[in-house]
């Protein structure tokens, strides 16, 4: 008999969540936390919940399209970080041949469905963001500068625009607020990760912020980008109520005082837990999303845009 022992066969099951872990649930959260707040606002109220339901549906294939595609991309820099090492294509649990055509189908599936279901726009804007997020982020800024994040963040600003422009058939300014807020956001979330995993990054050769600049440097961009976030929040005041704008100045201030107390230990010298403000600035989002949502259901717009 052969002393060498002969890998164990994988089950179906085990291969189906592998698959799924190529298109990165987790990140896909982000759909779902903006994407029905932006159809209640634009519906002013509750849109036909098949509607809802195709919109997630294509949306969710979109980003798993391009999430997929990012592992099949990123399979070498997936595999030396201690973050992802984990995932289908740094294990080697999924051929990259497969994972490039999975991601590929989704993407025209994705495009198919949504304009079946919603309209062409919102499907346009769905391929136009995983070909942003593959050509723009993936293979031109992510290795190559330290502000890859803040304009390859702009894919993760589409999901509302999708939603909004689901509903009407138009792209008007209170999406683009919308989009704002993600905008802005996205930077010190991703960054207070990337601090943390300082020397994963370092290590794949990704000039993240955290790598190329001091913390004290980083947090001071945190702090810049908070702020902005709330500022662009409150955009909204015109389309929504005192629900709305009280949730949004509440949580804006919780979410600033908390950038502003990073900003300081780090100045001082001091110890920092920035997943500690990373899982925070998802609470922050999920608030803001939330109170415009339940404004968008009951609330009554205060003045209205002025043109």
């Amino acid at each position: 008999m052969s002393a060498v022992a002969q890998a164990p066969a994988r089950t179906p099951r085990q291969v189906v969540g592998a698959y799924v872990a190529l298109t990165k649930p987790r990140v896909i959260e982000l759909l779902l936390i903006t994407t029905i707040p932006a159809m209640l606002l634009a519906e002013r109220g509750l849109p036909p919940l098949w509607l809802i339901a195709c919109t997630l549906a294509g949306g969710t294939l979109a980003a798993g399209s391009a999430n997929a595609l990012n592992c099949y991309i990123d399979a070498d820099i997936d595999s030396v970080m201690k973050r992802t090492g984990a995932r289908p294509l740094a294990k080697n649990s999924i051929p990259p041949r497969n994972a490039l055509i999975f991601g590929v189908v989704l993407g025209v599936v994705s495009f198919a469905f949504l304009w079946i279901t919603t309209n062409l726009m919102s499907a346009v804007f769905a391929v136009a963001t995983i070909l942003f997020y593959i050509f723009v982020y993936t293979l031109v800024l992510k290795r190559r500068t330290s502000q890859n994040i803040i304009w390859g963040g702009l894919a993760g600003c589409m999901p509302v625009v999708i939603g909004w422009s689901a509903v009407t058939g138009t792209v008007e300014l209170p999406a683009l607020a919308m989009f704002g807020v993600i905008f802005f956001w996205t930077p010190p979330h991703t960054w207070a990760l990337a601090m943390k995993f300082k020397e994963d990054y370092a290590r794949a050769g990704v000039p993240m912020l955290p790598v190329v600049a001091t913390a004290q440097q980083v947090t001071r961009q945190i702090v810049i980008y908070s702020w902005a976030t709330v500022l662009c929040s409150l955009l909204l005041a015109p389309v929504t109520s005192w629900i709305y704008v009280g949730v949004a100045l509440a949580s804006g201030v919780w979410f600033g005082v908390f950038a502003h107390r990073l900003h300081g230990v780090v100045r001082k010298g001091g110890s920092t837990n920035t997943m500690k403000f990373f899982h925070m600035s998802n609470l922050y989002l999920t608030l803001v999303f939330c109170g415009l949502a339940v404004d968008a259901v009951v609330g009554l717009p205060v003045l209205g845009w002025p043109f």
